[in-house]
């Protein structure tokens, strides 16, 4: 059963670890997940419906 629980985590290209939600406010609609030691960033933008990811290796 971990290898579907596995399926749905985002994780980060360089390191393999799971990337961490990192929300600022209830009322921003940006959601911000960051690999733990810093290596990747990907933020969902719900209104305009896309994805942003950031490389900072």
């Amino acid at each position: 059963m971990n290898f579907i629980k596995d399926l749905f985590m985002d994780k980060c290209p360089h390191c393999n670890k799971v990337l961490m939600n990192s929300t600022s406010s209830m009322l921003n609609p940006i959601v911000i997940k960051s690999c733990p030691d810093g290596h990747y960033e990907k933020e969902y933008h719900s209104a305009l419906e896309t994805v942003i990811e950031k490389s900072k290796y």
